[in-house]
């Protein structure tokens, strides 16, 4: 029967004699495990967030009135022409609105669905900003602001003024950052829009809009559903855009089908949306699991080769205990015990300097225009990277501990004292 008192005993022993072999091999798995947590935590915590630009500003199902050319031409609809051949092509879309026809009833329905979170309308309207001599050509989009400030980062990209100012004035308008530049313009100040058809209408400023996409902070502003719909002239019941937020995002396909055969309407999905994004993601995350993974294996070499080396100059202390009556095995044992009581110090101060190096990086100040919310370095404090840590850490230390120790256990103590 093994006596696992008198086996950590002398392991304790071994380790405490040999202070500088097992601070080195201690280190050697704080390290790699510090750096591991470090690694993973910061560059999925930017992975993260440059997910979260672009997801939290797509919908999951966006519903609009596509106007394409008949599928079936004019003058294939003559039976007199049937079996002739037909020239004629190219025929231009019959003349139709932008709205989503029976818009209301289908939020209504929406709205009413087990897997829909929210479904917003909006109106977006082409114009032209006015100030003073400036002209700028831009989009104007009448929205639920506070629908969208729930269902969307809304809110996160308002750099001045709240959501509650644009609800509450219904001369409001949220005007892009680019554009507030361009035309020197402050929450407070007034700005003309005007429609295409000539007709002009005073706004309040009562936010500044930063999306973080230059493209779109020059030409895009928001103002109140109801506002717009003045504006352009048209009823209540006159959107142009549905966005939809689901439960349950990997329905957003399926359901985006069946609501085009259902509503007669265009609906995109956000993976047929973000393709090209959902490539670059997969990519990047993909070489930060490939990093770590190789982060890992080379901390694990590095562990198993001081561990061999504390074996190595264990060598007469294992002649002896064996000289004294203690087995094969029970010489693994404790050297197996001295590698995971290696493995347990080494990986928990692992946790410690990965944790305190992710709070360091969290709180490093990284302001930049394009990014106007975030401050500083994003860090993803994920519990499942730190039980990934302290567990390799375990793993590699008893493979470590195991192939030498194994040796060891075959070793003929009589060579050794013989020195030969």
């Amino acid at each position: 029967m093994i006596n696992w008192s008198v086996i950590l005993g002398i392991a304790k022993t071994h380790l405490v004699t040999k202070m500088k072999s097992t601070v080195t091999a201690t280190l050697g798995v704080t390290f790699g495990i510090g750096a591991y947590i470090t690694l993973v935590s910061f560059m999925t915590g930017l992975n993260g967030m440059l997910d979260d630009l672009v997801l939290n500003q797509t919908p999951h199902i966006h519903i609009y009135n596509e106007i394409r050319p008949s599928e079936t031409q004019p003058i294939s609809r003559y039976r007199d022409f049937k079996d002739a051949m037909n020239f004629v092509h190219s025929i231009k879309p019959k003349q139709n609105q932008e709205k989503i026809h029976n818009a209301l009833p289908i939020l209504n329905y929406l709205k009413e669905h087990p897997n829909v979170r929210g479904a917003t309308p909006q109106l977006w309207a082409q114009i032209f900003y006015l100030s003073g001599s400036i002209e700028l050509g831009g989009n104007l989009g009448g929205v639920d602001v506070m629908e969208e400030v729930r269902l969307s980062n809304l809110q996160d990209n308002i750099v001045e003024g709240t959501p509650e100012a644009l609800k509450n004035n219904i001369n409001g308008i949220f005007l892009g950052a680019g554009l507030a530049k361009k035309m020197s313009l402050s929450v407070g100040d007034r700005v003309q829009i005007s429609t295409i058809t000539g007709d002009i209408f005073p706004l309040k400023i009562v936010g500044i809009y930063q999306s973080g996409i230059a493209e779109i902070d020059n030409v895009q502003s928001f103002a109140n559903l109801n506002t717009v719909q003045r504006i352009m002239g048209e009823s209540e019941n006159y959107v142009t855009d549905i966005n939809i937020k689901l439960f349950d995002i990997e329905e957003s396909e399926p359901m985006a089908r069946r609501l085009e055969k259902q509503f007669n309407v265009k609906a995109v999905d956000i993976n047929e949306a973000n393709a090209q994004f959902e490539t670059g993601s997969n990519i990047r995350n993909l070489i930060t699991y490939a990093v770590s993974i190789t982060l890992l294996i080379v901390a694990g070499f590095g562990i198993y080769n001081i561990l061999n080396m504390l074996i190595y100059e264990k060598m007469k202390d294992i002649a002896i205990l064996k000289a004294t009556g203690f087995s094969g095995k029970d010489v693994q044992y404790i050297f197996m015990a001295q590698a995971i009581l290696i493995g347990i110090l080494g990986g928990l101060f692992g946790l410690l300097i990965g944790f305190g190096l992710s709070h360091l990086i969290d709180n490093t100040p990284f302001e930049t225009d394009a990014l106007p919310t975030i401050t500083t370095y994003p860090v993803n404090y994920n519990a499942t990277y730190y039980f990934i840590g302290i567990g390799f850490a375990l793993l590699s230390t008893f493979v470590a501990g195991y192939l030498p120790s194994n040796r060891a256990k075959k070793i003929d103590p009589v060579k050794i004292i013989r020195g030969t």
